[in-house]
């Protein structure tokens, strides 16, 4: 088993090494050429699409996207194995003073806000949640269904995420513990956001830490609904969670900031000069990169967002 592992891993180095090496042949341009970029795997599904109709529209560029979490995303961009990467972090200064001293020229902005999505299973009746108790769950303060509600038949709570080193773990940290550990015996890592989503539809108990941008519903152009496999938790910032006071993280709801749990989408290009890297993130910012910004369920920010009050009747 363990000698198929590495020769696995051998044959993905490799391949990397050589894609990278005939993105290197072709003097690239914005708008033709080979280039490797990474990306949070938190974002893949927005960045496959961007990547395609990028390709589409251009048909002599070929991005080639390795995702992986968030830690080793900026691994890859700071140790020059790539040139652009899409992250939920800007540099730090620090950061940035380093890659000018390897003569290259950090750049950055922010294409789309993002919401961190809790799930629960379809069984479970309890989907309101105040960010009080989301952060006693994660500091381990609350270990059971009953904690939360004293009549609920579920007992057993787990949490789980899709990987210990991704932006969705560093977020649940900086932004809901605040300082405080995470800690508990019944905290997983899955792996990937679809394992996530596979374990909380299998596991009553469970409560799942995702990007939202993987619970939206495939077959629902309005980016009204979400993943029927799951229920998505609506949060209340008050003290106690009605149907009255809790969002869930619709793109309305985002942009007004009634939902709590949001971070912002960079991209991040180090080239020193005008090629395919700085092409695609141009790209990004256009009207057609955050169309599919918007069709995904994240906010767009660097075009006009207009919200409309509609009324649903049956």
């Amino acid at each position: 088993m363990k000698r198929a592992s590495y020769i696995l891993f051998v044959v993905v180095l490799t391949l990397f090494s050589c894609a990278k090496k005939e993105a290197q042949k072709v003097l690239d341009k914005p708008t033709k050429g080979v280039i490797v970029i990474a990306g949070d795997e938190s974002f893949a599904p927005v960045i496959s699409q961007e990547i395609n109709l990028f390709e589409y529209t251009y048909p002599e560029a070929s991005i080639i996207p390795i995702y992986a979490s968030e830690v080793e995303t900026m691994d890859l961009l700071l140790t020059d194995s790539v040139r652009f990467a899409i992250t939920t972090r800007d540099y730090t200064e620090a950061e940035k003073i380093a890659l000018r001293n390897q003569k290259m020229i950090p750049r950055s902005y922010c294409f789309a806000i993002d919401a961190v999505a809790l799930i629960v299973n379809k069984n479970n009746p309890d989907s309101m949640l105040t960010i009080k108790q989301v952060k006693d769950i994660l500091t381990g303060k609350i270990t059971s269904w009953r904690d939360i509600n004293p009549k609920s038949k579920i007992k057993d709570l787990t949490l789980t995420f899709d990987n210990k080193n991704s932006s969705t773990v560093r977020f649940a940290l900086d932004s809901i513990c605040k300082g405080e550990p995470m800690v508990g015996e019944n905290i997983y890592a899955q792996g990937t956001n679809e394992k996530v989503i596979d374990y909380v539809a299998a596991t009553p108990g469970a409560i799942g830490v995702i990007g939202a941008s993987w619970i939206g519903n495939k077959n629902d152009s309005t980016n009204m609904s979400f993943n029927d496999r799951v229920k998505v938790v609506a949060m209340s910032r008050d003290d106690v969670a009605t149907a009255a006071n809790t969002y869930q993280p619709y793109q309305a709801y985002i942009a007004l900031g009634y939902y709590p749990f949001v971070r912002r989408v960079y991209a991040l290009d180090t080239s020193s000069r005008t090629g395919l890297a700085r092409g695609f993130s141009n790209f990004l910012g256009g009207d057609k990169g955050q169309l599919i910004v918007l069709k995904s369920g994240m906010l767009p920010t660097t075009q006009q967002v207009r919200i409309k009050q509609v009324k649903i009747t049956e």
